[in-house]
């Protein structure tokens, strides 16, 4: 039973930037569609890229990783409703039909609307994208310049078929009730972003502001063995600036491959570039200095942080090399 992965597909720059609102690790759900007789609406909100398994069938039919309708056989058009994982402003969509090539629908389009209560018959649903055409087995990355900030969307297709991904990037709008409540501002969920890294032969950062504790090794930020004198360093961005309070620095499944010691650097910088910050981030005061790690353990730091008034992005250098499973930010707004 053969199984095909997805061709690699890189995000323009500009989105790589954002964050996934429609992320179902994060909270984002599927609450109502018309029809999923051939595969479930919420497989197209998995984080994973979608594989092809050739001699899967199930009582349905063929077995597809994403959402997909029965053939329509009336007027009409397929729609799915998507409570975001968190509000945000809309900057751009993926509407991905990887290996959906005879069964993907003929068009899309998208509205959202913005109900923190939850309560869709009042609220005012805007559309985002109008009707656009699909092709077969290939993502589609729109632009959408809506300045609202929105909690639910709502993908048509017309008139039926299917779609393997379906993501929704922008900024997240963190709206605390209590400004005085400490949260994890570096967390994916509150708009924490990966901006440069020196290696991820093994792991990707962006895995460092996953959320829960790391499923495996994979789930974590892991670097080659270094050869030459250095260390390994990444930049992360904070969703919002924030004062630090307490710092969580996870190795959980790194025995034989975790860093020596971890420092971490910070600033707070307005309206820079990803291209500036990278450069002077080996000039930044620290905030955490280099502390000794130990094998699959979370390590807690309070007393051990240094004075600062805020920050708005960070330094993380992991000495000599190796893998971190997790970073957290403990912290108020500022």
């Amino acid at each position: 039973m053969a199984t095909l992965l997805a061709p690699i597909f890189d995000l323009p720059a500009p989105v790589q930037q954002l964050t996934n609102l429609a992320d179902a690790r994060i909270g984002a759900e599927i609450l109502e569609c018309s029809d999923e007789f051939f595969a479930e609406a919420k497989r197209m909100l998995q984080f994973e890229t979608p594989v092809f398994i050739e001699d899967k069938f199930d009582e349905h039919g063929k077995w597809m990783d994403g959402w997909e309708t029965r053939r329509k056989r009336h007027a009409g058009y397929d729609w799915a409703i998507i409570k975001l994982a968190v509000a945000g402003q809309i900057q751009a969509l993926d509407i991905d039909t990887t290996f959906f090539s005879g069964n993907y629908p003929a068009s899309a389009a998208v509205q959202a609307c913005y109900a923190p209560d939850g309560n869709l018959d009042q609220a005012e649903w805007i559309s985002i994208l109008e009707n656009n055409v699909l092709g077969p087995s290939q993502h589609h990355i729109f632009q959408i310049s809506a300045k609202q900030i929105f909690t639910h969307v709502r993908l048509n297709i017309y008139p039926d078929g299917g779609i393997a991904r379906f993501k929704v990037y922008g900024q997240v709008k963190i709206d605390l009730q209590d400004r005085d409540q400490v949260l994890d501002v570096l967390a994916l969920e509150h708009g924490g972003r990966v901006i440069a890294y020196s290696d991820a032969h093994f792991g990707h950062p962006r895995n460092l502001i996953n959320p829960g504790r790391g499923i495996n090794m994979g789930d974590g930020w892991e670097t080659k063995r270094r050869r030459a004198p250095g260390f390994d360093w990444c930049i992360l961005a904070l969703g919002s600036s924030a004062r630090i309070e307490k710092i969580e620095i996870d190795t959980a499944h790194f025995k034989g491959n975790f860093p020596a010691e971890v420092s971490i650097q910070a600033i707070y910088v307005e309206d820079a570039t990803d291209e500036q910050l990278i450069p002077q981030s080996m000039f930044w005061p620290f905030l955490l200095e280099a502390q000794p790690m130990q094998m699959d353990h979370i390590h807690h730091y309070i007393n051990e942080i240094l004075q600062h008034e805020k920050i708005s992005h960070i330094r993380v250098n992991m000495i000599p090399d190796g893998g971190i499973s997790r970073i957290r930010l403990w912290g108020k707004l500022a």
